[in-house]
């Protein structure tokens, strides 16, 4: 019987990670620090007094799991992190921290426990703004300008002013981070990356895109629009678009993106893939940030979006990627429709906000 431990397995995607490694008859154990910026309290969430009897779980950094917990399991999928935006720079220690130091952490720990098998969570925003098309070229275009934004001109421009047009990213493409999230998120990839190589384990890093369902945190500026636009619409109000709404994205499902957790951490017991892969892991689909809104408010019957022509600096413009390898490699593809999805996210628990940040 595989063996699957879930850092982060009390929070959002790690949640539904566990409930659907149970579902294919693995061991799972689960560490959670249960960190009051992540949870809305110490207290283990009540969805999970159902799973008591059938999982472990150890409240505590994932950065300090016991040598005896790591010899133990198969494979380790790596969910905790300090994840969303933040609200200024002064969040940057605690991203570098919570992101890149637990897992230096947890990766020199399962290199001394002989552990060789890592799922990591990574995400798109590696990516930074993405590429475009410019005449015959592919171009990164650079941060955009706060004059420009001020303005409303929100996409990158080419030499004479025009809009650039957003392709699809592959894995192989620049990286470029923006904010000090983003640089943290390819720091973890770059440490897993590092440690298969020296210790001769294998890793899959699995780049999310706009990931939504149920048991997302109420909002909170380091929760995505998704929850934003769900809060608001729960209190009556309509949800709050910003730039022009046109940012496109790809919204995938949670389940689905739980499944291509299990079908990486089969890909790392097979040994495909070599050392490190990545994979970004979206629904195929580009829609705007708008569209989700319109969605998701028609979906509850609420008021219609507000778009404020508001924005934030270190927020990209377009970013969508191909998921095209994880379908060639692992055989995984989105599956729910665009539509239940919508529907069950709209009437779908949510957890409760959390608390203001901590350090540390």
């Amino acid at each position: 019987m595989t063996h699957l431990l879930v850092t982060g397995g009390l929070g959002f995607i790690g949640s539904h990670i566990v409930e659907a490694a149970l579902g294919r008859g693995w061991r799972v154990s689960v560490v959670d620090s249960l960190r009051t910026d992540v949870h809305a309290s110490a207290e283990v969430p009540g969805w999970f007094t159902a799973l008591r009897g059938e999982v472990d779980l150890l409240v505590g950094d994932a950065g300090a799991i016991p040598e005896s917990l790591l010899r133990a399991a198969d494979l380790v999928c790596h969910q905790a992190a300090k994840v969303g935006l933040g609200v200024d720079f002064g969040d940057a220690p605690d991203y570098v921290d919570s992101n890149a130091g637990v897992t230096a952490r947890l990766l020199a720990a399962m290199a001394a426990a002989g552990t060789t098998r890592l799922v990591l969570a990574s995400s798109m925003v590696v990516y930074g703004e993405g590429l475009y098309r410019d005449g015959d070229a592919v171009v990164q275009p650079p941060a955009r300008a706060v004059g420009d934004l001020r303005a409303g001109r929100y996409d990158p421009l080419d030499s004479a002013g025009r809009p650039l047009e957003p392709v699809l990213i592959r894995e192989d493409d620049p990286m470029e981070p923006r904010n000090v999230y983003a640089v943290s998120k390819l720091a973890q990839e770059q440490l897993a990356r590092s440690w298969a190589r020296v210790t001769g384990g294998r890793a899959v890093a699995l780049r999310y895109h706009n990931v939504f369902g149920p048991r997302m945190p109420r909002g909170t500026p380091y929760a995505g629009v998704a929850s934003l636009f769900r809060s608001r619409l729960h209190e009556g109000l309509p949800p709050l678009v910003f730039e022009d709404g046109r940012q496109r994205r790809d919204f995938v499902e949670v389940g689905d993106v739980a499944e291509a957790n299990l079908r990486a951490a089969d890909a790392v017991t097979d040994g495909r893939g070599g050392s490190f892969r990545a994979y970004n892991v979206g629904s195929g689909t580009v829609r705007t940030i708008g569209e989700f809104a319109t969605d998701l408010a028609a979906a509850l019957g609420g008021p219609a979006p507000i778009v404020t022509g508001d924005f934030r600096l270190g927020d990209v413009r377009h970013i969508t990627a191909s998921s095209e390898r994880i379908a060639a490699e692992l055989g995984w593809r989105a599956e729910r429709p665009w539509s239940d999805a919508i529907r069950d996210f709209a009437s779908a628990p949510m957890r409760p906000a959390a608390r203001e940040p901590v350090s540390g």
